[in-house]
């Protein structure tokens, strides 16, 4: 099969990828221009940032997130990358990914900010939920790196996250916050949440990339990642979604696409307007960060460990 645009162009250059839903067959050269037209229009669309403003971007060490740091790097934005160690111990996975994230900083010249959660806190992720009596690790963790994302971008004056979050990842939160009919989350998912009540902007420019596109772009421009996933995820539930929208996508080529982007422009506005009214926000008694409590989820999780 043979690059559409080069054909377009009287060359016959072969296609390294097929993308099925755009009907668009893509050699190297071009399937690295359109990833990254399509990350800087999704970026404009929803006016994520803007040119002049810093970056921080979250990095695990994983295809989808490094990937977004070099695209982003590539696009010409001041970016920084951000990388929670998270202190688990099965496959050595959290030493491989700082690993693997720190050679990628030093790859493209861009500094890489660290926090390591059993030198700050006393405690590894895993040993915070089993303290905690939480028997799913992912919900505690994801508790602890949105709480750490926003307070090391208010420490060192970040207005905006960037995540790693593709299509695939959307559409299974999408598909499952429908199966449960969770009217708040429906009403608040969206590419970016605004920076306000202390919290800093979060922006996912890849929400219209497919994981096949991501992993492409990654190959194609030889990034190292960690091409196992976290030991703790065996059990999230999101694989069942993902696994069933890839059974859609399969048969209905374009299904994913669909689904979310006629979400965000005919249902969201409607389960917008359906969200109660912002809860009021206050400083936490004992971090500064903001919360609905006197003393937020973090906080009192920390406290409660070293009562024990």
């Amino acid at each position: 099969m043979l690059c559409k645009i080069c054909k377009s162009k009287g060359r016959r250059n072969k296609a390294v990828i097929y993308l099925r839903h755009h009907r668009l067959a893509l050699c190297k050269e071009h399937f690295i221009e359109w990833f990254e037209r399509q990350t800087e229009k999704a970026i404009k669309e929803f006016k994520m940032f803007r040119r002049e403003e810093k970056v921080l971007v979250a990095v695990s060490g994983g295809k989808d997130s490094l990937s977004l740091w070099f695209a982003l790097h590539r696009l010409g934005y001041e970016t920084y990358g951000f990388h929670i160690s998270l202190g688990i111990e099965g496959w050595n996975y959290s030493q491989k990914s700082l690993e693997v994230c720190r050679r990628f900083s030093e790859r493209i010249g861009r500094p890489l900010l660290v926090f390591n959660l059993k030198e700050e806190f006393g405690y590894s992720i895993e040993e915070i939920a089993e303290g905690s009596g939480r028997k799913d690790v992912c919900s505690v963790c994801g508790t602890f790196k949105r709480y750490l994302m926003n307070k090391i971008a208010r420490e060192k004056d970040f207005r905006v996250v960037a995540t790693g979050h593709n299509l695939d990842d959307e559409s299974a939160l999408l598909l499952s916050n429908v199966m449960r009919w969770e009217l708040g989350y429906l009403g608040r998912q969206y590419p970016v949440l605004p920076e306000e009540g202390g919290f800093a902007r979060k922006v996912k420019p890849f929400c219209f990339l497919t994981e096949k596109e991501t992993v492409s772009y990654a190959i194609l421009n030889g990034i190292e990642f960690m091409e196992t996933g976290c030991p703790n995820a065996k059990e999230a539930t999101s694989k069942t979604y993902k696994q069933a929208l890839a059974f859609l996508e399969h048969e209905m080529p374009g299904t994913k696409l669909r689904f979310y982007k006629e979400f965000l422009r005919k249902a969201r506005p409607l389960f917008e307007k359906e969200l109660k009214k912002e809860l009021e926000l206050n400083e936490c008694e004992i971090c500064g960060m903001p919360t609905t409590a006197p003393v937020c989820s973090v906080c009192r999780t920390l406290q409660r460990l070293r009562e024990c």
